[in-house]
């Protein structure tokens, strides 16, 4: 079953205006694999503008294939032979209406066969008979980046619109899946924010189905999607399978990570980047810290999926190549159960900035961990300032079935008050919980519904 288009209203808005100019414009889309690229530019796509989903093949094949696409809107293009990309785009430019836009799918496939095809787009963007919109999309975040962005590449300087497609908030889980907000939360915690995973997902009557179905068996559509996201953009997959697997494991830390590899701390440094310029992992640093603190920095997965998958199929495989794949789901439970609090707790700092508490707005929250004024060690699920700098707020994110309100209360009290860094600033109090036994007046509570509502 297909699921229904969500949001992406910046996206389309942005897109309709460049289509719309007077003058023809690059427009560059890209954005991890399976994150609704296709489907966006086919609903933005107009009748007269010419899609083209590029594949594998050899270049005479897919000179042939989108010949024949525009064959469609241009009475008798694809009649002729086009020898080169050059003739065929030669020929497009003078025969096409001038409103049209020519729709490249999967751009990346037709540059690894061609790689002279930027070049001859160049040439043509760049002349004054130009009168065609062209869009070109891919999955290879990287050869995208490297197509636009790399000031030695030919189309570098030359889009009016480079849009990265990100995965989707949260809060639209509920409408592709018609389920509550604890759902969701749950459902989210397993599939992230791409859509194709919950459109697959959709097809099953519970998350388990689903969960064990698509990923744990070892013919599932997505057990071995790790590895084709990092294919997708790196020479070789093995070191950062390595790295994306020790940090779900519990290595944070550059030196613990650089020590379980058994190499030198400097030489993760490039591969790091890149998997955090994928949107793979992050840095963190406690909260009021600079993200270049080398020292207090820890690297942690940012996406649900692929923390899923780390924590539950990577050191499973074996015995889910045997096929107990109910025998690793319910060994599973605690794992499962700590994923759930962790996206949770995620999610908490992510509706601070969305949601008035105290009757003031927040700076983006963060978490903090070091030893308070007493001298003890403690960590605080979030901590944010306020937008006028007069206030600090604490919070605590609990996912179990009933949360004693008070006594949460009364921990991240003594918390706030040992935090070293208060200042002359207000100390402002809030929970987030699955299922609060109660909200106390003068206390900022916050379940899921309310996250989901704001988180979207």
């Amino acid at each position: 079953m297909r699921l229904q288009f969500l949001n992406r209203a910046r996206e389309v808005a942005r897109l309709g205006r460049a289509l719309n100019a007077a003058d023809p414009a690059l427009i560059v889309v890209y954005g991890r694999r399976r994150c609704g690229k296709s489907r966006l530019l086919q609903h933005i796509a107009r009748k007269q503008d010419i899609y083209y989903l590029a594949d594998q093949q050899e270049a005479p094949l897919q000179i042939k294939g989108l010949a024949a696409e525009i064959g469609r809107h241009v009475p008798g293009f694809d009649q002729v032979a086009y020898p080169s990309w050059e003739v065929l785009f030669n020929a497009l430019y003078n025969q096409a209406r001038h409103d049209i836009a020519l729709i490249l799918d999967e751009f990346p496939y037709l540059v690894q066969k061609s790689p002279e095809l930027p070049s001859i787009l160049q040439r043509h963007i760049d002349t004054q008979k130009n009168t065609i919109h062209l869009i070109i999309c891919g999955s290879s975040q990287r050869m995208m980046q490297g197509l636009v962005l790399d000031s030695t590449a030919p189309l570098y300087g030359r889009a009016a619109e480079i849009i990265k497609l990100r995965p989707l908030e949260p809060g639209w889980l509920a409408d592709a899946l018609e389920c509550d907000a604890v759902q969701t939360v749950e459902a989210y915690s397993i599939w992230g924010g791409v859509p194709r995973y919950w459109e697959l997902a959709k097809q099953y009557s519970s998350t388990e189905t689903a969960c064990k179905e698509l990923v744990l068996d070892r013919d599932g559509i997505l057990h071995e999607e790790p590895m084709r996201l990092l294919l997708d953009d790196m020479r070789g997959a093995s070191q950062p399978h390595s790295l994306l697997g020790l940090i779900a494991g519990g290595a944070h830390r550059l030196s613990e990570i650089a020590g379980r590899l058994g190499k030198p701390s400097t030489s993760l440094t490039r591969p790091l980047a890149n998997l955090i310029q994928l949107g793979y992992i992050k840095k963190e640093v406690p909260f009021g810290e600079n993200i270049r603190s080398g020292k207090k920095t820890l690297y942690r997965l940012a996406d649900p999926f692929l923390q899923f998958w780390y924590r539950i199929v990577m050191p499973n495989q074996s015995l889910l190549e045997q096929d107990l794949i109910d025998a690793v789901y319910a060994a599973s439970q605690q794992t499962l159960t700590m994923q759930v609090a962790d996206v949770w707790e995620e999610l908490a700092r992510w509706s601070v900035p969305r949601l008035a508490i105290a009757g003031q707005r927040w700076k983006p929250a963060a978490r903090w961990w070091g030893k308070g004024l007493n001298g003890n060690q403690m960590e605080i699920d979030l901590v944010a300032e306020s937008l006028d700098g007069c206030s600090l707020l604490f919070g605590e994110a609990k996912w179990e079935k009933k949360t004693d309100v008070r006594q949460t209360l009364h921990r991240l009290t003594n918390s706030a008050e040992n935090f070293p860094k208060i200042g002359k600033r207000k100390i402002v109090l809030a929970l987030w919980c699955k299922n609060p036994a109660e909200s106390p007046e003068d206390t900022a509570v916050f379940n899921a519904a309310d996250v989901m509502a704001v988180l979207r």
